[in-house]
């Protein structure tokens, strides 16, 4: 989980929580597998049958922004989308995926220098991302969050330590 790599989906600033699962869907299902197939759906109709477990979703200012709802991030990291890179996040998405254990972290510099379809290669401890022959940096996710992540989110890094415990942060 610290390094991961993947193809690029790329999209544009001011992605919602109604772009990223809209709400005709969230109502009538608690099956994530089944709201994953109309995952970006509002910005990409055909997103949930081109992505492949792994791939990396690349995006401009305010990924997430809308609603508060929860499933966003669930039914992104369902469709099998191992990390969001972006130039911001609102910040109640931000806390809604670490909790639902989907990383995400904020480089302003890839963001447009990456197109859809390259491959990027990102280190969450480091706080390095290489996309091509270049590499750049963000803020290393801190050790409690990469602890909520190893363990797959928040639920289950309660279940397994029997309460919220976390690594000490070395840095």
């Amino acid at each position: 989980m610290e390094t991961l790599k993947g193809k690029v989906w790329k999209f544009g600033d001011d992605i919602s929580t109604d772009l990223i699962i809209p709400g005709k869907y969230k109502f009538k299902t608690i099956d994530f597998n089944e709201l994953a197939k109309h995952a970006m759906e509002g910005a990409d109709p055909d997103f949930s049958s081109k992505v492949s477990k792994g791939d990396i979703i690349v995006a401009g200012e305010n990924f997430g922004c809308g609603s508060s709802r929860e499933q966003a991030p669930v039914v992104v990291k369902h469709a099998g989308v191992s990390a969001v890179v972006a130039k911001s996040f609102a910040r109640i998405f931000y806390r809604n995926s670490f909790n639902v254990g989907l990383p995400v972290v904020e480089c302003p510099e890839v963001v447009d220098r990456v197109k859809t379809g390259g491959i990027v290669e990102l280190s969450l401890r480091e706080g390095k991302i290489k996309a091509g022959d270049r590499m750049y940096s963000f803020k290393p996710i801190p050790a409690f969050l990469m602890t909520i992540l190893q363990d797959g989110g928040l639920v289950d890094h309660y279940r397994k330590r029997g309460g919220f415990i976390w690594e000490k942060d070395s840095r």
